[in-house]
């Protein structure tokens, strides 16, 4: 089953089942298929996708594409938009993406 099919049972309905194989799934899924699957998934219902998971989707997309500005700002303005919780992690975020796009790549691990 593809990511973006197990992101619309997920959203569908929440069961172990279907939260466990999200996760083998997006744990292993490029970058690529990552954002795909959250543009479309944001787009049919933007409260859809259970926060854990789009959360857990971001996160790894941004890991795998450390430099890319435009995810960056994206992943952190979703995390502000579910609540005070996660944001110093937006902020931080936010500040990497700005770094990137003035050219001040900054050197981390």
């Amino acid at each position: 089953m593809s990511l973006l099919e197990l992101a619309r049972l997920l959203s569908q309905r929440h069961s172990a089942r279907v939260a466990s194989a999200f996760v083998e799934v997006v744990t292993f899924a490029s970058a690529d298929e990552i954002v795909a699957m959250l543009e479309v998934m944001l787009e049919e219902d933007w409260m859809g996708l259970p926060v854990w998971a789009r959360n857990l989707a971001f996160r790894l997309a941004c890991l795998q594409r450390p430099k890319d500005a435009e995810l960056l700002h994206w992943a952190a303005n979703d995390l502000r938009a579910f609540g005070p919780d996660w944001n110093t992690i937006a902020a931080e975020l936010h500040h990497r993406a700005d770094q990137l796009e003035a050219g001040h790549e900054e050197n981390r691990p």
